[in-house]
């Protein structure tokens, strides 16, 4: 698959853009605070219904305007497809093919992409939201039904922390209730729990071999899915998974009425990396970190190719002033015709060894994109 043409209307720093992509490579050039991260952003977010910067709607829309535009012409096995989302302080609509959607999730799936950036070290650095969340929108953008369970999972969630607060409060007694929600809360979990074993058990060989290749051998990426119920197997089938989350539940019911809210469940749950049985989060340098977080982007890749049949696109945003040899090396071995990929870097960057036989470049300078003679 491939981007032919991203129009952005009044979109963060944007007037009126329409800019036309090689179907390989793409490269966008400018100093810092041009535009360059927002073009990526208006791509990311038609690929995964979200911006990776804010969850705020007005905060995309140019900041004198009332309403946004991002409407892209994609290119997919099957033919044509045009994307549109257009954004107002209240809300958002998506559009397939001029025809409206119901709902802004219903835009996941048609286009596939893959963002890199200095940001993604916080996946091996920081916390386990940051790892849930990779798991999440991979898993989302090939499966709007894992969408749909997620959405379905925080919405009990919320249900069942709101009486756990009610009943340490004093403000409720109804203790049976919460067997209910238990139920329900289990019976959607148990399903996204296996998906992201499943998931992760395929990354685990991809991002392994990746990082074998980028170090010449000498390290082994481990990924393990850290579980937060006990006694927990992977020889569980969906049944015998969901009473264990139930019986999970029950034995932490007096510590979750006390604290107001649910402990265990795939909202609390991890993703362990190591790098040669060494633990990466509390061990690892920042060169094996950043090689790690590389390894996971490109295993992400070739897990969309298997699961699709099509590689995503691929943004790398800013990434190779962050890399040194190796990691670059391994970068522009990918970046070949079979990923249609787009760069943003600063003017000065060297890029020598990146460009293929394919490629365009822009300049980006104050919310303007302007395309070079190669």
């Amino acid at each position: 698959m491939y981007l032919e043409r991203v129009l952005c209307r009044n979109f963060r720093n944007f007037e009126e853009l329409m800019i036309d992509l090689n179907p390989n490579l793409n490269i966008f050039l400018g100093a810092n605070g041009q535009g360059k991260t927002n073009f990526l952003e208006s791509i990311y977010l038609m690929a995964t219904a979200n911006s990776h910067r804010s969850s705020i709607t007005s905060e995309m829309i140019n900041w004198d305007q009332e309403k946004a535009l991002v409407q892209l012409l994609l290119r997919r096995r099957e033919g044509k497809i045009k994307l549109a989302m257009r954004l107002e302080k209240s809300g958002r609509q998506v559009e397939i093919n001029d025809n409206p959607l119901d709902k802004v999730k219903e835009l996941l799936g048609y286009l596939n992409a893959v963002l890199f950036s200095p940001e993604d070290l916080k996946l091996v650095k920081e916390g386990p939201s940051h790892r849930r969340e990779f798991i999440d929108l991979e898993i989302s953008q090939v499966s709007r039904y894992y969408n749909h369970l997620l959405n379905k999972y925080d919405h009990l969630l919320k249900q069942r922390n709101n009486l756990l607060k009610s009943i340490r409060d004093g403000k409720s007694t109804d203790r049976e209730m919460l067997s209910v929600w238990d139920e329900q809360l289990a019976a959607v979990g148990s399903k996204i729990i296996l998906k992201r074993i499943e998931v992760v058990d395929k990354l685990k060989i991809l991002a392994r071999l990746s990082q074998r290749k980028i170090t010449e051998g000498r390290e082994n990426l481990e990924l393990e899915y850290d579980i937060s119920l006990n006694n927990f197997s992977k020889k569980l089938g969906e049944a015998e998974l969901r009473e264990v989350f139930i019986d999970a539940l029950i034995s932490k019911r007096d510590q979750e009425i006390s604290r107001g809210y649910t402990v265990v469940g795939p909202h609390r749950d991890d993703l362990i990396l190591k790098v040669n049985d060494m633990d990466l989060r509390k061990y690892g340098s920042q060169g094996q970190q950043r090689t790690a977080a590389l390894s996971l982007k490109l295993a992400e890749l070739e897990f969309m190719k298997s699961e699709t049949g099509e590689y995503p696109v691929l943004l790398l945003d800013d990434v190779f002033s962050e890399l040194d040899g190796l990691r670059r090396k391994a970068l522009i071995n990918i970046i070949a015709d079979k990923i249609q990929t787009i760069i943003t870097a600063t003017d000065g960057e060297n890029l020598s060894g990146i460009k293929n036989n394919s490629y365009n470049v822009y300049q980006v300078k104050k919310g303007r994109i302007k395309k070079r003679v190669n």
